[in-house]
């Protein structure tokens, strides 16, 4: 390898740890990358005279002579577009290298299929909002996308959804359409990338990441890593067979997780409830609408709503059983709830602790700690980020 190559490299490794980061010294950057205090000080030198970094304040005194860090530049005019997709709403925003949102959130309502009129909405969506944003294209790195389904990230395919694109790969479909580099990846484990690198399974080594949103889902950090499986597939939680129902599953299987602990089934059941009489703060804008959303019935669980708080815990109890069987088996030291219904915080949290204690080895289930994700909403936009940077090479 050339030295200007492995400069090169250093580089983009140096403005990668700094964007998982926030700011570091010298020191912490030379620890971090393996590379030496004088060659790691020339590079981030270099980075300064580029505008990818800026100096900061004085590090922590450790007794001897306080040494500067140094941090991202947020007037460096380079950005990420991340899109976060599921079942029935796909969102986007972009953001800066601090994961400062430059341009307000939208969202669109699509509903996930095979159709290639329903890929050409979805990517005309996102071409439309990068245009409205005014930034130009040679400012933007690159677009990540989370979305549900079995995706192979490496080849660039959605094995469940969007695979109307004849042979060429949805993540080339998406970059030719678009017009720059476009990244696809399972929305769980997205999800468990930004709690590895900004929320709770930050610094973590064995961590696992309950997804809760449309589906359910998990994304398993495995001795600090990503960690996907001999396919690239593990984590299907949702599929483990614990319903008791015999509603048929969108794998095609019966008795799986999701079909009794997904948001759409808790709105399914919202609706029935109320259908046959049941009284809640829900009624009103049901009515109205005809229908529910996942924020509005997410929003009157929070506010106490005993229809609402008692379909949540029901799933939530559920959810629980299956988190004693990821406990028996991955030993973890700690699962994070997070995805769009984190947003329920302490709800779900006794529910699942009555089962965890119902159906899991006392002793073990006190090695793991249980904790709700301070990122919830927003965990699916970032790891979309986090997988344009990790694609990234800067140059």
């Amino acid at each position: 390898m050339t030295v200007v190559k492995k400069h090169g490299l250093l580089k983009t490794d140096i403005i990668k740890h700094l964007y998982f980061n926030n700011r570091l010294s010298l020191s912490q950057l030379s620890k971090l990358t393996h590379r030496s205090v004088p060659l790691v000080t020339t590079t981030v030198n270099a980075l300064i005279k580029e505008g990818y970094v800026v100096e900061h304040e004085l590090a922590s005194s450790t007794g001897g002579r306080r040494g500067a860090t140094f941090l991202l530049n947020n007037l460096k005019q380079q950005y990420i577009v991340a899109v976060a997709v599921d079942q029935l709403v796909t969102q986007i925003v972009i953001y800066d290298l601090l994961n400062e949102v430059k341009t307000a959130p939208e969202k669109v309502s699509i509903t996930l299929s095979n159709s290639i009129q329903v890929i050409k909405t979805f990517t005309s969506f996102i071409k439309d909002y990068i245009k409205r944003s005014g930034i130009p294209f040679n400012q933007i790195l690159g677009v990540g996308i989370g979305m549900p389904g079995f995706v192979n990230t490496e080849k660039g395919i959605n094995y469940s959804f969007f695979k109307s694109t004849g042979d060429e790969p949805l993540a080339s479909y998406l970059t030719r359409e678009i017009g720059m580099p476009a990244f696809i990846d399972n929305d769980s484990s997205l999800i468990a990338l930004a709690e590895l690198k900004f929320g709770s399974g930050k610094n973590l080594k064995d961590v696992l990441v309950v997804n809760i949103g449309w589906g359910t889902g998990l994304g398993m950090i495995v001795n600090g890593s990503l960690f996907r499986g001999h396919s690239g597939y593990a984590g299907e939680f949702s599929h483990i067979p614990l319903s008791q129902s015999n509603k048929l599953c969108s794998c095609g299987k019966r008795g799986c997780l999701e079909v009794d602990t997904s948001l759409l089934v808790m709105l399914e059941r919202a609706r029935a409830e109320m259908d046959a009489g049941a009284s809640s703060s829900m009624e009103q804008y049901y009515k109205q609408h005809g229908d529910l959303s996942g924020e509005h019935f997410l929003q009157a669980a929070r506010s106490g709503d005993p229809l609402a708080v008692s379909i949540l815990s029901d799933a939530a109890f559920l959810i629980g059983k299956g988190m004693s069987t990821l406990i028996h088996i991955m030993n973890p030291s700690h699962i994070v709830l997070s995805g769009r219904g984190a947003v329920a915080g302490k709800i779900l949290m006794a529910p699942i602790q009555q089962a965890i204690n119902e159906f899991c080895i006392p002793w073990l289930a006190e090695q793991t700690e249980i904790l709700v994700s301070a990122l919830a909403k927003d965990s699916e936009l970032l790891g979309a980020a986090t997988l344009v940077i990790e694609n990234c090479t800067f140059n």
